[in-house]
């Protein structure tokens, strides 16, 4: 090694001792016949020392062409600092330097290598190398390679085995758009890379596996956004001869593991919802319960009251914001404009105020008494110093509204504190979602889901209201996993494209293989699927999942840092058989 020790590892203890350092100067200071160099590496900062007199010339001499970010090794005796800087773990220290190599010079970088940094993030971006080199980011990156850590740990004692899926597969037509490659030895036929191991690890249980896990890459070719990346990672699980509740308690003890290990937080309950009660009470499929606001729908006692808003509206759906009646015209108005905004879409906002002296105040006083109103406070929940915000339309456009309303709300009242955890499954989805632009049903997880039992027979009668065998991990209002108990017989699988509108035809075509795979004597079996980058921000307390990824794209899908995507040259696209022209 050309180092004894790391930047961060000596103290008082090793005082007298000879050592050797490498890294980065962070800084130097030169005060004439006194010298001081901060030193760095991913381990912390020591100070060097030179002093005229007592350091060899050719030494000091050397020491002043350091700039930032040159690369050194230095020698020399751990001394106790006369000031010393309480603020790092080495403060107490420095190295009075007898020997001084660079290793390697710089050149003056774009942006301040610190954690207060005068960088913009599309400089960062492109010189993601440099942005790495600081705290704040590489510690990002650690805590991710500490919760891989943790997931394998906690797996390989639940005697799951870790198998590598293909990454050049066939393209399928159902969930995201894909990422398609050219073949070269297969002219005018293309692979698709992977949006998840789906069909991969059922056959995985067919093969007797039993229990298949793994952290794997996935592609979708989506609009992006602080939470999406065209490549993202998945924790990718799969188990045999499993029920739901089995998978169920399994994660939740791996996400119990993870908060213990990696955050020191223990969970507490992981309650479960079903899809319907989650869109009635939250308006939402993945609520956010680290708080309470939930829906109170008033048209009992709205309607036919002569507010022909309310009269004609679908739904008339309510909150109550606790301590909020005083809450200024100011205010008031402010609320009214963020429904308004075009991606909520609300026409306007009703409130009433639940006075301390037990009366009501209402924007809408003039259609509803004191009674009408103290019944609505009544229903509600409401009490002295709440305010009531009320939405009306129809109904599934109106929940969405009040529920961008509600997490506002929570924000603005500071209830959605990030170092509070609330976990919750979400179960019974729709197993169908009818899709207007293609008039035809599309499944809401994937192909492979199977129905609940029990609503076997509404596939042919009423399809929308059969409900799957599927489950959602959601924490803080965030989809963290998402799963399903799969269809393993060929028959439920047919009858399942047939009703997702494939012929026998497309269904062979695109999936004949799976198919094929369940006439092998296919287990019962059901999986869960992670998003690791997701945790990675919730973990760390970031609203982006850039910041945990090493070499992210912006959001138009772009690698500043080595320019992709980008053209390739005319001979690579004449092998493929790719006329662009």
């Amino acid at each position: 090694m050309l180092r004894t020790h790391t930047c961060g590892e000596l103290r008082e203890s090793n005082c007298n001792e000879q050592v050797t350092l490498c890294g980065w100067v962070q800084r130097s200071r030169d005060k004439g016949g006194l010298m001081w160099t901060d030193l760095r590496d991913r381990y912390g900062i020591t100070q060097l020392s030179f002093e005229e007199g007592s350091t060899p010339a050719e030494v000091l001499e050397t020491a002043r062409k350091l700039g930032r970010e040159f690369v050194v090794k230095a020698t020399g005796t751990v001394v106790e600092r006369y000031s010393k800087n309480d603020n790092i773990p080495t403060g107490s220290i420095e190295i009075k330097v007898e020997s001084l190599e660079i290793l390697n010079g710089s050149k003056v970088p774009p942006f301040i290598i610190e954690d207060d940094t005068d960088g913009g993030e599309e400089l960062r971006m492109k010189y993601r190398y440099l942005d790495l080199r600081r705290n704040e980011v590489r510690s990002k990156l650690q805590l991710r390679s500490k919760l891989a850590m943790a997931v394998r740990n906690y797996l390989a004692e639940q005697d799951f085995i870790e198998v590598e899926t293909p990454v050049l597969i066939k393209s399928t037509p159902e969930g995201a758009r894909d990422f398609v490659v050219p073949s070269r030895m297969n002219q005018g036929e293309f692979y698709a890379l992977p949006q998840s191991p789906q069909t991969f690890k059922q056959l995985l249980m067919v093969s007797g596996f039993d229990r298949y896990f793994q952290i794997v890459k996935c592609f979708r070719d989506e609009d992006l956004r602080a939470d999406r990346q065209p490549e993202f990672t998945q924790i990718d699980c799969e188990m045999s001869f499993v029920n739901q509740e089995d998978i169920l308690n399994t994660f939740e003890g791996m996400t119990r593991h993870m908060f213990s290990a990696v955050r020191g937080v223990e969970l507490g309950d992981f309650p479960h919802m079903t899809y319907a009660d989650a869109m009635r009470k939250y308006g939402n499929d993945k609520p956010d319960i680290r708080f309470g606001m939930e829906f109170v729908e008033l048209n009992e006692l709205a309607q036919n009251k002569g507010f022909s808003i309310f009269d004609q509206a679908e739904l008339v759906v309510g909150i109550c914001a606790e301590g909020c009646a005083e809450y200024t015209r100011k205010q008031l108005d402010a609320l009214t404009d963020f429904v308004k905004r075009p991606q909520i879409g609300a026409k306007g906002l009703v409130y009433v105020k639940c006075n301390a002296d037990g009366t009501f105040k209402s924007s809408v006083d003039k259609f509803y008494s004191e009674e009408d109103l103290k019944a609505w406070a009544d229903k509600a929940g409401a009490k002295a110093g709440d305010l009531i915000l009320v939405l009306s339309g129809t109904a599934n456009e109106t929940r969405k509204q009040m529920s961008e309303l509600r997490l506002h709300m929570g924000k603005e009242l500071g209830l959605r504190d990030k170092n509070t955890f609330q976990p919750l499954w979400v179960i019974d989805f729709p197993l169908l979602e009818w899709d207007e632009e293609t008039e035809r049903f599309h499944a809401m997880h994937h192909p492979f889901t199977s129905p609940k039992a029990e609503d076997m027979a509404l596939l042919d009668t009423d399809p929308g209201k059969v409900r799957a065998n599927a489950y959602d991990l959601v924490i803080n209002g965030v989809e963290i996993g998402g799963g399903s108990i799969r269809i393993h017989d060929r028959a439920t699988q047919q009858l399942m494209f047939k009703h997702l509108g494939f012929t026998e035809e497309e269904a062979k075509a695109q999936f004949g293989f799976l198919m094929d795979a369940f006439e092998y004597g296919a287990p019962p079996h059901g999986g869960i699927a992670f998003g690791f980058d997701r945790l990675c921000a919730m973990f760390g307390g970031s609203d982006s999942i850039r910041d945990y990824i090493a070499f992210p794209k912006n959001t138009s899908g772009r690698d500043v840092m080595i320019d992709s995507p980008s053209t390739i040259d005319e001979a690579q696209l004449k092998e493929l058989g790719i006329n662009l022209r």
